[in-house]
């Protein structure tokens, strides 16, 4: 149970950046489409979709046997030498299909970002908004540092199940461990990554900590911040015409 719920969510975290990459390409890209291809039921779907195609990719661990415990590093994990043609085929569908397509998906943005940013000193408007820049800058540096962070196990492993009689023997079991655990500390990533690169999970974790360490203070911040709210809001009394007036200022 341990290996499959960790199967999953590493394969199911791979298929969802590269959803994600697609959803970006498609907003930045053809976003005179975009509303049309993610409307709430295409969503649905998709986000449905992501995840069917997760536990297709894991089920068949049951029928190979993969799924064991490794003494190396303590836990139940995928076991790489049980079947050749099925580590090959994880690892080009977990790994370098995802990496391939996302890897279009961002140079394609990049392109347009570069072209925006050569007709900004002219009078066409630019395309792309500063908060749809910085959200593109956010999850490319998380799918860069899921490639770094999972490349030397995907590797060793495409290795081991091309020839494991010659391979095996030849990689130290440090070398394993590291990436092994290299993998997974991307996980950990994700946090500091969202916390440094965007200010609304910042804000999120200070009310976080402060209302685990100073609870008192939270409370009041977030009564006064209530209250400030009440009063910053228009009076019902404001009539349409005066609305328009204060839009059109």
């Amino acid at each position: 149970v341990s290996g499959f719920l960790m199967g999953l969510s590493v394969i199911g975290s791979i298929f969802n950046i590269t959803g994600i990459a697609i959803n970006r390409y498609c907003y930045i890209c053809h976003s005179f489409n975009y509303d049309k291809l993610y409307s709430y039921r295409n969503t649905l779907l998709l986000v449905s979709l992501i995840w069917l195609l997760t536990v297709v990719a894991i089920v068949p661990n049951f029928f190979v046997g993969s799924l064991q415990y490794d003494p190396r590093v303590y836990s139940c994990t995928f076991a790489q030498t049980v079947s050749t043609s099925y580590t090959i085929t994880v690892v080009v569908i977990h790994f370098f299909v995802p990496i391939a397509v996302v890897t279009f998906c961002y140079l394609r943005i990049w392109i347009l970002v570069i072209q925006v940013r050569r007709k900004v000193k002219s009078e066409v408007r630019p395309r792309i908004k500063p908060s749809d820049l910085r959200n593109f800058i956010t999850m490319f540096v998380v799918f860069v540092l899921f490639a770094i962070c999972w490349a030397p196990l995907n590797f060793i492993g495409l290795a081991v199940a091309i020839n494991p009689e010659a391979v095996v023997p030849r990689i130290p079991e440090w070398l394993f461990v590291v990436s092994y655990f290299m993998a997974y500390f991307n996980s950990c990533l994700n946090a500091i990554i969202y916390g440094l690169l965007n200010q609304n999970f910042r804000r999120e974790y200070k009310q976080i900590i402060m209302s685990v360490w100073m609870p008192h203070l939270f409370f009041q911040e977030m009564s006064r911040g209530g209250t400030e709210g009440m009063k910053s809001k228009p009076s019902p009394g404001l009539n349409n015409n005066e609305q328009v007036k204060g839009e059109t200022l």
